[in-house]
């Protein structure tokens, strides 16, 4: 798809980002861009690096929309990313929905220590050791043949769950950060909604061995082949902001 077709804004951003990191001069005009990639509704495939989507405030109308590199149904996945709030209520941090069923796959915070997988509209609870005030990278894995759900937790494993043995994770999703979807693209509830940094979101087609997931907490330096956070498409909706991360 020609960015600069569909949207001549965001064509001209991605172009000017391109020019400049070439140009070894991102450091110098990093402020500048910012103000043109937190324009709502910008349309950009950058590398985020060491950037973060920031959510300052409880809504219902702030999010971000990522799209994938590879559409085609799935047997199996992995999805990882890392977050940084000190939310106690229910939030969304990966909402993927079809068209015939909005919790095609969720990962969800149900409450501190509790983590619930969804994947194809039944739901897997993992307990975590929650922490506060400092990051938390979180990967999610699945696959069909067995039905064995991992939850792993700043590269240490959680206790497997089984959910949708046999399922096929659909094509054609909306894929959203900061909400939940209760239908396809929308249904967005501000009591479920990320309040806080998410950086490092990232989606492979397959399961991830336990030494990829280390490796990708320790180094993140890892290919993926669904969202690549070094090479992401993705459009801000409402008070969404992208700033280098505070925790290094």
């Amino acid at each position: 798809m020609d960015i600069s077709a569909a949207d001549p804004l965001s064509g001209t951003i991605t172009q000017i980002l391109r020019t400049v990191t070439q140009g070894g001069v991102m450091e110098k005009l990093w402020p500048c861009l910012l103000v043109l990639m937190n324009l709502p509704g910008a349309f950009l495939q950058i590398d985020l690096d060491r950037k973060a989507f920031v959510f300052p405030r409880e809504s219902e109308n702030s999010y971000v929309i990522l799209f994938p590199q590879l559409q085609k149904p799935m047997k199996a996945f992995t999805v990882c990313l890392q977050v940084y709030t000190d939310l106690t209520r229910p939030h969304s941090l990966f909402s993927y929905a079809t068209k015939s069923q909005s919790n095609e796959i969720l990962l969800f915070k149900e409450r501190p220590g509790l983590f619930s997988v969804s994947v194809g509209g039944s739901d897997a609870f993992i307990k975590f050791p929650q922490k506060f005030y400092t990051p938390q990278h979180f990967c999610v894995t699945w696959e069909s043949i067995t039905g064995l759900t991992e939850l792993w937790v700043d590269g240490k494993p959680m206790v497997r769950a089984s959910l949708r043995r046999g399922y096929t994770v659909g094509s054609g999703a909306s894929i959203v950060l900061g909400q939940e979807q209760d239908s396809f693209g929308g249904g967005f509830d501000k009591n479920q909604s990320l309040v806080g940094d998410i950086e490092d979101v990232n989606m492979w087609d397959f399961v991830l061995s336990p030494s990829h997931i280390h490796t990708l907490y320790t180094t993140r330096a890892l290919s993926p082949n669904v969202l690549n956070w070094r090479n992401l498409r993705y459009e801000t909706r409402g008070e969404v902001f992208l700033k280098k991360e505070l925790w290094p």
